[in-house]
């Protein structure tokens, strides 16, 4: 490859990733992986990435598995390895498998950490790592006869102490283990710890690595779900793996919490982490809360909130003047977002199935909810319809927002990017220019 056209990518990815690294500064962001990942030849690129996002301002909290590292300890001890209902029974012998790999697993993260950036002018970069007893659990007990023996669960999070911690500028390594007023250590499940921290801290983002990805019934990977779709996945029987059943399950309970948004990463892609928080589209399952929350079709009773919406925008000359009995006819095609029983924002999404593209117009948001994510929401959510009904590309008509949409993916166009049904209606006087984006 010529060194221009490196260059050219180079710069194009630089400021195509900058927005993220601004926005990301200083966000709390909790990141789980399980024992398969730290056994993974490609665990020491994952550390690095890890390193990277540090050295960009991200506060970090880790918390690690290690179900693999315990079986293999059991196995060498010739000791039972039991689980009731999805759960490890921890007897003695267990409790004292699972401090050790814990422990073990917990200093080599710590050494790559150590390790800074390889190869770059961050190698050998301290980079400062924090643990301590900051997980107070409780025993599961005796469940239907059961009698769980030393297997925990969270009963609190010391959020100040890790708040302390990530404030001095260091990454907090958490394992997956929990400590009893009276002294007792519990084996707990890292998807718990990593929720439950998460929640207490009021994290940006969790982070969940998994083993698989998660697909759906037709093995399309989810990319994009609101709580509503979640709790829909779910409940769907076969939908899912169990183990990718219980953690979107968790990332649905963080969201529920105050937790923003969380991710379902498949850790076996190298470089996943840095694709999915720097890249717009991501590479994952993002579960979303507040701002994907209230988003549905439009129905005939929202013709009035509709009309409230858009009439300062047509008296403005900024809409095209829709009457009540044009949104009527046409209410299926709008998308709008609804929060406390009023519509804050709206778009209307005209497929022309034969191109394999679609319009989307009349896009409004109320100016009380401007720049707080709701119509990158609304965008997303239409970008995905659109890919649901195998829509290959989406385009916008503009006079005043054309900045808005370039910020999103869309390029100039001309009338000849319109199918021809659209085009004979393209109205010259108000002279709107033309942005496409390919999904």
């Amino acid at each position: 490859m010529p060194d221009a056209k490196k260059d050219k990518q180079f710069v194009n990815w630089f400021r195509h990733s900058s927005p993220y690294i601004n926005a990301f500064r200083g966000r709390t962001f909790v990141i789980t992986f399980g024992g398969e990942a730290v056994a993974d030849a490609g665990f020491a690129s994952l550390i690095h990435d890890i390193a990277l996002l540090n050295s960009l301002g991200v506060r970090l909290v880790l918390v690690h598995g290690a179900r693999p590292q315990i079986e293999e300890r059991l196995s060498a001890r010739g000791a039972e390895i039991r689980y009731v209902n999805g759960l490890r029974v921890t007897d003695a012998t267990a409790l004292a498998c699972v401090k050790e790999a814990a422990g073990t697993l917990r200093v080599e993260i710590e050494a790559l950490l150590s390790m800074g950036l390889a190869n770059s002018p961050m190698a050998g970069a301290r980079i400062r790592v924090s643990s301590g007893n900051v997980v107070t659990a409780k025993p599961v007990g005796i469940r239907e006869g059961v009698d769980y023996c030393h297997t925990g669960e969270v009963r609190r999070i010391d959020a100040e102490a890790i708040r302390q911690q990530l404030h001095d500028g260091a990454i907090v390594l958490l394992s997956p283990l929990g400590y009893s007023p009276t002294g007792e250590i519990f084996n707990l499940s890292a998807a718990e710890v990593a929720t439950a921290t998460a929640v207490a801290l009021k994290a940006d983002k969790l982070i969940m690595l998994t083993e698989t990805p998660a697909a759906g019934a037709r093995k399309r990977l989810l990319r994009q779900l609101t709580l509503p779709e979640a709790k829909r996945v779910i409940a769907q029987p076969g939908a899912l793996a169990e183990d990718m059943r219980q953690q979107l399950h968790s990332a649905l309970q963080a969201c529920h919490n105050g937790v923003r948004r969380a991710h379902l990463l498949d850790r076996r892609i190298d470089g996943g982490l840095l694709l999915e928080l720097f890249t717009r589209d991501g590479i994952g399952t993002m579960i979303t809360a507040d701002i994907y929350e209230g988003t549905r079709r439009a129905s005939i009773d929202d013709i009035g909130g509709l009309l409230e919406l858009i009439a300062p925008l047509e008296a403005a000359g900024i809409l095209v003047p829709r009457s009540r009995e044009r949104l009527e006819i046409e209410i299926e095609h709008f998308t709008v977002v609804e929060r406390d029983g009023t519509v804050i924002a709206c778009a209307g999404f005209y497929a022309f199935p034969e191109k394999k593209a679609a319009e989307i117009a009349c896009f409004v948001v109320h100016p009380d909810y401007q720049d707080m994510g709701y119509g990158s929401a609304l965008l997303e959510q239409l970008e995905t319809e659109a890919q649901l009904l195998n829509i290959t590309r989406v385009f916008v008509l503009t006079t005043r927002t054309s900045h808005w949409f370039r910020e999103r993916g869309f390029t100039p166009g001309t009338l000849k990017d319109l199918p021809v049904a659209r085009r004979r209606l393209y109205n010259y006087q108000r002279n709107s220019k033309v942005y496409v984006k390919n999904l």
